[in-house]
This record gives C-alpha cells, sequence and structure tokens, in this order.
C-alpha cells in the first residue's frame, strides 16, 4: 500500500512540474531517473542498515556535543539571567548556533570543505549530466546555506544563463545551513534531518530538470569554473574566527526575531478566524494540504494536521512549523512523523524569495532582478522538491 503512495506522490510532484515546465521537450529521463534510483539507495542506507544507523547515531551525538560546548559559552554570558530548571529556545538552541559557526569557519579556513563540496559535486555531475556548476552550488548550499552559498559564486553569476540561475536558486532554497542543524535536531529526530538534507541536494536537481531543462554549452561550462579553483587573498585566522561568530550571532538573531513576528502574527490571525469563522487559520491551511499530505503517504485522519504544519512552514518558515509540528508529534503516527518531519527540513518559504532576491541582487544587480523574476516559481520548484523528498521516504517507514 505505501508503495502505491509513494507512486501517487511521484505522479504529484511530476505532474506539476511537468505543467510549469519553460521547456517540456527538453526534459530528460535518464538524469531524473538515476538521481531517483539514488536517493531510494541512499534513504535504505541510512534508515535501514547498520552503517547507517551508526551514521545517524555519530551525527547525532556530534551535534549534541557541539549544542553542549556552545550552550557552555552561553550560559557563561547569560546564566543568571534563566530560571533554574527553564528551557529557554532563544539561550538554549539558537545563540549555540555562534560556536557551530566558528567551525563551519575553521573546516572552510582549513579547506576540508571546498574539498568535500567541490570532489561530491563533481561526483554529482557524473551522474547526472548536469553542470559542475550546478552540482557545486547543490552541495555547498547544503553545507553553507542558501545566502551563503552565493558568496562563493560571485564571478559566476555574471556568466550564468537566466535558465542556469534558476537550477542555483532552487538548489539554494531546498538546502539548509548546517550552522543550524543542530537547532533541528532538538525538535526532529536526528535520523529525519540526516535523510532530508542528503535528499534535498538530488530532489532539488531533479525538479529543475523537470521546470526548467536546458542544454549546457560546452564553452560556457568551460567559463564557468568553480569557485573552489580561484585563487582569493587569505585573511588571517583570527580574522575568520571573528567574522565567523559575528556571522552566527547575526543568524541566532535573525532567526529569533522571524520567530517572534512569525509566531505573534499567526497567533493573530488564528485568533482573528477563530473570531469570525470559529475555526484557526492553521486549521483551514490544513484542509487544504490535506489532498497533498494524503498523497505523500499520511494517513488520511492525520493529513490535516500535517497538511497545516506543511502549509504553516510554506507562509512563515521552518522553525516556526517545527516548533508547532513538535507539540503534535506525540500524537502522530510514526510514519506521519517521519514524512512530515523530511518536508520540513529546508527553506522553502515566501520569506525565502527575498533572501535568495536579496543575496543574489547584492552580489550582481542585473542578476537579482532576473531571480526576483521567477521568485513564485523558484518557490515551487522548492516546494516540490521538499514533497519529492518526503514521499520518497515513505517508503521506509
Amino acid at each position: 500500500m505505501k508503495f502505491l503512495f509513494v507512486v501517487a506522490g511521484l505522479l504529484l510532484v511530476f505532474a506539476v512540474g511537468y505543467l510549469f515546465s519553460n521547456n517540456r521537450k527538453g526534459i530528460r529521463s535518464r538524469p531524473i531517473l538515476a538521481m531517483l534510483v539514488t536517493q531510494i539507495v541512499l534513504s535504505f542506507i541510512i534508515l535501514n542498515t547498520k552503517i547507517g544507523l551508526e551514521l545517524i547515531t555519530f551525527v547525532s551525538r556530534l551535534f549534541s556535543k557541539l549544542m553542549e560546548f556552545g550552550v557552555g559559552g552561553v550560559n557563561f554570558v547569560f546564566g543568571g539571567l534563566e530560571n533554574q530548571g527553564a528551557s529557554t529556545f532563544f539561550i538554549n538552541v539558537l545563540l549555540p548556533i555562534i560556536f557551530i559557526s566558528i567551525l563551519i569557519g575553521i573546516l572552510n579556513y582549513v579547506k576540508v570543505l571546498p574539498f568535500v563540496i567541490k570532489y561530491v559535486g563533481l561526483a554529482l555531475s557524473k551522474l547526472n549530466g548536469m553542470g559542475r556548476l550546478e552540482n557545486y552550488v547543490a552541495v555547498s548550499a547544503a553545507l553553507l546555506g542558501q545566502s551563503e552559498v552565493f558568496l562563493t559564486t560571485k564571478k559566476q553569476l555574471n556568466q550564468v544563463t537566466k535558465q542556469r540561475l534558476y537550477t542555483l536558486c532552487t538548489s539554494a532554497m531546498s538546502a539548509v545551513s548546517i550552522s543550524i542543524v543542530g537547532a533541528y535536531m532538538t525538535m526532529l529526530e536526528p535520523k529525519y534531518v540526516v535523510v532530508a538534507i542528503v535528499l534535498n541536494i538530488f530532489s532539488a536537481l531533479i525538479i529543475a530538470n523537470i521546470i526548467n531543462p536546458y542544454k549546457l554549452d560546452p564553452e560556457e561550462e568551460q567559463a564557468t569554473v568553480v569557485a573552489d579553483e580561484e585563487h582569493h587573498p587569505k585573511e588571517s585566522f583570527f580574522q575568520m574566527i571573528s567574522e565567523s561568530i559575528m556571522d552566527g550571532f547575526k543568524v541566532a538573531i535573525i532567526v529569533g526575531a522571524m520567530l517572534i513576528g512569525f509566531i505573534a502574527l499567526m497567533n493573530m490571525i488564528n485568533y482573528v478566524f477563530e473570531l469570525i469563522f470559529h475555526i484557526s487559520f492553521q486549521s483551514v491551511l490544513g484542509y487544504i494540504f490535506a489532498p497533498v499530505a494524503f498523497l505523500m503517504g499520511i494517513p488520511w485522519s492525520e493529513a490535516v494536521q500535517a497538511g497545516g504544519i506543511m502549509a504553516t512552514k510554506l507562509v512563515t518558515n521552518e522553525f516556526v512549523a517545527m516548533l508547532s509540528f513538535k507539540d503534535i508529534a506525540s500524537g502522530l503516527s510514526p510514519r506521519t512523523v517521519g514524512i512530515v518531519s523530511v518536508f520540513l527540513v529546508s527553506f522553502a518559504n515566501f520569506s525565502s524569495i527575498g533572501i535568495i532576491t536579496g543575496a543574489v541582487k547584492a552580489l550582481n544587480d542585473k542578476r537579482g532582478d532576473e531571480a526576483a523574476q521567477f521568485g513564485l516559481k523558484l518557490l515551487l520548484g522548492s516546494t516540490l522538491a521538499s514533497i519529492l523528498s518526503a514521499t520518497l521516504i515513505g517508503l521506509f517507514l
């Protein structure tokens, strides 16, 4: 039965993607099939093998320990402000991001992250036949985040076509930043966070192949050499540490501010809807998204609740949705919890249109305007990528 739901979910994703495709005749089935098979194999390994279980356990313990180290620094500064036994989301979950940001900066500085990104991207390009730049961005976005990744491709932004720019932006919006993975793991089961990060790399490229297929010009591909091969002036180690600390602090403050604003706004909208219509706004969204949730493999009895969480993520952000989901997850089946968890792990929401457009525009004004033109289609593509990843995970739940 679950196999039928997976097929139904895939047909939904592919049908919507085909409907909005720029070039239906240009869609190539071979790389799409190759990436789908790779996703299924990787999902099986991560969730159903001893190696996968050990990997998830290692990653979970690693981020748990890193969060502990981060909390140690936070407690030194803010410890006296917290009531004994109480748990403050900003202090215990967001501020430790500063420490993880430092680690990412160090890994970048000693060329570990660039090495991984470059050669994993190269391996992916052999699998899917897409350009090295597309695969480079798909992998690096999964580690660096949706806006930071464009800093590493500043020179290439001036050279890529509009079609390639869409693919780059779709990968960016379908990803998450490794700096906030630890925060996600405090709200979702770590195994679903890990598998979602891996699957979303492929899902974004699959959807881009359907919505935005194009034939790569060999000369253009040669011109857009990945940024990792360029030579940049190297900053000092302690300068890098200082910048990483400030970057992490900015992320924590921005996420905190967005949570305050969006949760307050959602509470007000729910209140108005209950006052006038005697039903919350999230419940209305749940009914709208319930058919999609059902086709993804979620039981109909839980589809409205799941659909409400999915829609909340789309109109606000993943943090707001995860916090809402955490409150109801204990009353849902393991299958629903797994599917919804994987769906939530991405930046696919309305606010990300502005974030990505702003990031590109800051580096290249013209390309930023082009990114803004396909903003809604970008959100559609990244949302379909999240649905694809979440649907596939249903095979193993």
